[in-house]
């Protein structure tokens, strides 16, 4: 079995990642770099380490879930401050999980678990284009040209942002509700973009991932994607994954 197959399985890395993890040496089988491709490994009988640690083989079998995180809860493997993980409210068996992408603590709503490092490839990297929705609560009532400015692109840091689709859900005095819908996701940008207009962010809530959306899913609780919804989620993008 190539080794790029197995660890993109495990959850560890997508195959080009791996691929990358190799020439970088950090990858051994038997105590020994990994130094040429195509590298082929036994699961059952070799030992492989990434960075020095071995990988313990769990299961082959990919898993998929769908949480609506609540706030307070991080998208991280550990948490230094000891703060609750988002994997900890999915138990999975034996599968390890990892969160697709991340979801800043503070906010709330959707968040994939899976431990198919293709698919977490595809779903958040910036050339394929899969879009976010969010709900936004904010201070004050933007007006039509602070709209269309978020419309276009802001610069953020020296470079502009790729520009999102903004419906005004409800407009206030003192509160409005806008949904956004964005592809690239750059750290907090969508906070960052609207406390440039003059706007604090309230409340943040990731409604759709893609296709798939929070109906019927109770903030704190989860459920298994349906096969339909992985196959959509595979397609959702600028350019349809390999199955």
């Amino acid at each position: 079995m190539r080794i790029q197959k197995l660890l993109s399985e495990m959850g560890v890395a997508s195959r080009r990642a791996v691929e990358q993890m190799i020439l970088d040496g950090r990858i051994s089988v038997n105590g020994r770099p990994v130094v040429t491709m195509p590298c082929m490994v036994e699961p059952d009988c070799d030992e492989i380490r990434v960075d020095g640690v071995a990988v313990i083989r769990r299961s082959s079998r990919k898993v998929y879930f769908l949480l609506n995180k609540p706030r307070g809860v991080v998208c991280t493997q550990n948490d230094p401050e000891g703060r609750p993980l988002a994997t900890d409210l999915v138990p999975a068996g034996r599968e390890r999980l990892y969160c697709v992408g991340r979801l800043d603590v503070e906010n709330t709503g959707l968040i994939l678990l899976t431990n198919d490092g293709e698919l977490t490839q595809y779903l958040t990297h910036p050339r394929y284009g899969v879009t976010k929705t969010y709900r936004v609560e904010i201070d004050g009532r933007p007006t039509e040209q602070q709209i269309a400015q978020v419309k276009r692109g802001m610069y953020l840091d020296g470079r502009k942002t790729g520009g999102a689709a903004v419906k005004v859900l409800r407009a206030g005095h003192e509160r409005s509700l806008l949904e956004v819908r964005l592809a690239e996701g750059r750290n907090r940008e969508i906070r960052r973009i609207l406390a440039k207009l003059g706007h604090k962010v309230r409340r943040l809530h990731r409604s759709a991932i893609g296709p798939v959306t929070d109906k019927g899913l109770k903030i704190g609780n989860f459920r298994p994607l349906l096969p339909g919804e992985v196959k959509s989620l595979r397609r959702c993008g600028s350019g349809a994954m390999e199955m």
